[in-house]
């Protein structure tokens, strides 16, 4: 019994032994990859363009709505007018066909608007999967070759959370992250703002 204990108390050592050894020769950094997307100049140029797209949808939109609320002033006039007792039967007939081919134009418009509101936000979704797409395989690019110079055995995401919202890692030392390293090297590309014209 004594032997077997001693045995299994030697296993253990040696166990941890190897662990400890393979974790120190293991080279683990982190990186926030959405601090590194967020500060990305790429990533607010994307968000800019998006902004103006969404802008310029909502306009277009808007005006349609316009248009849509004062035929429906138009209908709501019409049916008021077919209502005053002075009005004869002709012209309540004639108002009344007018009223009819204002009500269908307004309900085509109204589909319309619809139909045009959904396409809108398909296509602004489209886009913005497209640039972050785009962006994410430029940060990508970075972060591997910055991994194969520092020769990184296991690189981890500090902005990544669990299924329960609880951060996927819960500590790292500060040393390891080099998102810092990444982020400068992915904002070499950036236009330098204008400087202010001398007076």
């Amino acid at each position: 019994m004594l032997k077997s204990l001693l045995s299994t108390a030697i296993l253990a050592t040696l166990t941890l032994g190897f662990a400890t050894s393979a974790q120190a020769e293991m080279k683990v950094g982190t990186l926030d990859m959405n601090n590194v997307f967020t500060q990305y100049y790429r990533t607010k140029d994307a968000e800019s363009k998006l902004n103006e797209a969404r802008a310029s949808a909502k306009k277009e939109l808007d005006d349609r709505l316009e248009t849509l609320k004062k035929s429906m002033d138009d209908i709501n006039k019409i049916s008021a007018d077919i209502e005053k007792p002075e009005l004869s039967k002709d012209a309540k007939e004639k108002a009344a066909k007018t009223r009819d081919e204002k009500v269908a134009e307004a309900r085509n418009l109204d589909r319309e608007i619809a139909e045009f509101r959904g396409t809108r936000e398909r296509q602004l979704q489209e886009q913005f999967m497209r640039m972050r797409k785009d962006i994410v395989d430029d940060i990508m690019k970075v972060v591997t070759v910055k991994v194969k110079e520092a020769q990184y055995d296991l690189v981890l995401d500090k902005s990544g959370m669990s299924i329960g919202q609880i951060p996927v890692i819960v500590y790292s030392k500060e040393t390891m992250d080099f998102s810092k390293d990444i982020i400068d090297t992915l904002n070499k590309g950036a236009a330098k703002p204008a400087e202010p014209a001398k007076k």
